[in-house]
């Protein structure tokens, strides 16, 4: 059995913030309708010139750093993201070159706001087959730049950022413990979440305006619905797979997509306020990057001490779902 140890934590967000009053001069919209709906405050935006893989690099050197493993060392580089710098090559091969080495395996990983937990399960499986690896997983997003800032709908819930882990195999005790990862997907949901334009399915031509099915559309209330029961069966499965009780949980960590489901989730699974953490109302929902954010910042406020066993429900468009249990 290969004992899966996360060595190193990292995020970074952008210097500009976008408040809701910012935004209230933009749509509109107001700061009691969108902290009484979502529980967002403010949330980050790239500088012109910021793509996906530079955020990725602040939020990997920190990971490096602390998990004391040189980017050299490297075999692997997974990133997770749907705002990629360029649809090729990819924001992990951008990243590579960043960090001026070559060599590893580089790919990215569509899978939205569950964009994470899919690569990290990619990373365990990789390090099953070479147990010597040393993958960093790295999630990144400029969503802002798939905003349509006319939809009030939309533009309100979304935010930049990045978080990245180095997952390395080794002994329990080494360090935080990946203990399992569940993942899912039903693309009969697929278009309860989009964003269509560029695909080869949307064809285009030069010239020709840029349209709102190139930016994010979503059907909030079922996204809703699918969101709270996904996250809440796969955890409730991710648990008795490992012989688990609710009441074993310390620490509820779930996609910071909107308060509402977060705090839905925490009902669901009886685990009181104070143990389920929760950054959206600094961020919004930055997609892929919102779990290792969320992780690396609970981490390093000792909000997850050692010895607490963690829970990370996470859904996205897909439709995606999964679910992982860390020890720490």
């Amino acid at each position: 059995m290969t004992n899966f140890i996360l060595r190193g934590f990292g995020l970074y967000a952008p210097d500009k913030v976008l408040t809701n009053a910012d935004l209230e001069k933009i749509v509109d919209t107001s700061d009691e309708w969108i902290t009484s709906r979502t529980g967002i405050k403010e949330r980050h935006l790239a500088a012109e010139g910021q793509a996906a893989s530079d955020l990725a690099l602040e939020a990997s050197k920190q990971a490096l750093e602390e998990a004391g493993i040189a980017p050299s060392e490297l075999t692997h580089i997974i990133c997770a993201t749907f705002t990629p710098d360029s649809l090729i090559p990819s924001a992990a091969c951008r990243l590579q070159e960043r960090f001026g080495i070559t060599g590893q395996m580089c790919m990215d990983v569509a899978a939205a706001c569950s964009g994470f937990l899919y690569a990290l399960q990619t990373a365990r499986g990789l390090l099953c087959l070479e147990p010597e690896a040393k993958v960093l997983v790295v999630a990144s997003e400029i969503i802002t730049r798939r905003m349509n800032w006319e939809d009030r709908a939309t533009c309100v819930l979304f935010g930049d950022a990045s978080g990245a882990a180095v997952l390395t195999a080794g002994e329990p005790g080494d360090g935080p413990e990946v203990l399992d990862v569940m993942l899912a997907a039903d693309g009969s949901l697929g278009d309860l979440l989009t964003v269509n334009g560029g695909g080869s399915a949307y064809s285009y031509k030069l010239g020709e305006p840029v349209g709102p099915e190139y930016f994010v559309e979503f059907q909030g209330r079922e996204v809703f619905k699918h969101a709270v029961r996904n996250m809440t069966e796969i955890s409730e499965a991710i648990l008795k797979r490992n012989g688990l009780a609710k009441s074993d949980v310390d620490v509820l960590l779930p996609h910071q997509a909107n308060y509402r489901i977060i705090d839905a989730v925490g009902r669901r699974f009886d685990i009181p306020e104070e143990r389920v953490f929760s950054n959206i109302h600094k961020y919004g929902n930055t997609s892929a990057a919102a779990i290792p954010v969320a992780l690396t910042e609970a981490v390093h406020t000792g909000f997850i001490k050692p010895g607490d066993l963690v829970l990370i429900p996470a859904f996205g468009g897909g439709f995606t779902w999964g679910a992982a249990l860390i020890r720490f």
